[in-house]
């Protein structure tokens, strides 16, 4: 019996723990003024007090609230990792359905320029565009969708090369369509499936870019993430744990809530499970 795409995705329970957790960050990140209008950099209390009483989380090395910085901190991390994975998306997409449609010298071109940002260590490059353009938020999205997009676009050069060659499309072509209304209205619909399932997992991966970057100290100036929050507090482990521990378990559940929601959509758009 057929399930539906609802049935299939929401029938998985680690699906709906990852999905939870997003919820709760979400939110938090959308309320971030709400829940806590201090400043994140301003000093509210004693350097290092333990997770207790006015300060849930304690305070940092500079009297700061840990909990108003993860609560604004996730505004920001979240922010740039989905602003990056969109144009990475629309980049790669926009990439991979040019050489798939076009093929023979154009795909050549395009798929040696994708082998040749894939050749180089994402990461490193990420911080040396980074060093190149200055830290700031906008360029720190513009690092993290340069060094994201390749594995986007083979996909959907993967998914354009089995599509184009259907009998809608060739329909479309004798019809006389100009070549970019095939390529948004017949070709590129048919690749959204494991289209989003990449570019939910590329959050994952940005998310953890943005947070090694602004560990470094290379993230966005005078805004709070979680990524600076462990570099800030890096140097106290021994004598406040806290610091380091609690946005590092942070990120790991955003990171891990991710991934099982990508393996829940790629399970629940895989077509050969419809019947399961």
């Amino acid at each position: 019996m057929m399930k539906s795409f609802s049935q299939r995705f929401l029938h998985n329970p680690l699906v709906i723990v990852g999905l939870s957790w997003l919820t709760l960050v979400l939110l938090v990140a959308v309320l971030a003024d709400v829940l806590a209008p201090a400043n994140p950099f301003a000093i509210v209390g004693k350097p290092f007090l333990p997770p207790a009483g006015d300060f849930l989380l304690g305070t940092d090395s500079l009297g700061r609230d840990v909990l108003g910085g993860l609560i604004h901190g996730a505004r920001t991390t979240l922010l740039i990792a989905v602003l990056s994975t969109l144009a990475a998306v629309a980049f790669g997409a926009l990439v991979g359905a040019v050489a798939g449609y076009y093929g023979r010298w154009i795909d050549d071109v395009l798929m040696r320029l994708t082998e040749f940002f894939q050749t180089i260590p994402s990461f490193l490059f990420a911080l040396v565009l980074i060093a190149i353009l200055s830290p700031s938020a906008m360029n720190l999205v513009i690092a993290i969708a340069t060094v994201s997009w390749p594995p986007i676009a083979r996909v959907v050069r993967g998914e354009v090369l089995s599509v184009k060659s259907r009998e809608f499309v060739r329909a479309a072509i004798v019809a006389g369509q100009r070549d970019s209304a095939i390529l948004i209205s017949q070709v590129l619909p048919n690749t959204l499936s494991p289209l989003i399932v990449t570019g939910s997992l590329l959050v994952a991966t940005a998310i953890l870019v943005e947070s090694a970057l602004s560990f470094l100290g290379l993230g966005a100036p005078n805004q709070m993430s979680w990524g600076f929050m462990i570099g800030a507090g890096r140097s106290f482990m021994r004598e406040a744990w806290w610091l380091v521990t609690v946005p590092g378990i942070v990120i790991l559940l955003t990171v891990l809530s991710i991934n099982l929601v990508g393996e829940g959509l790629n399970d629940a758009l895989n077509p050969r499970l419809a019947d399961a």
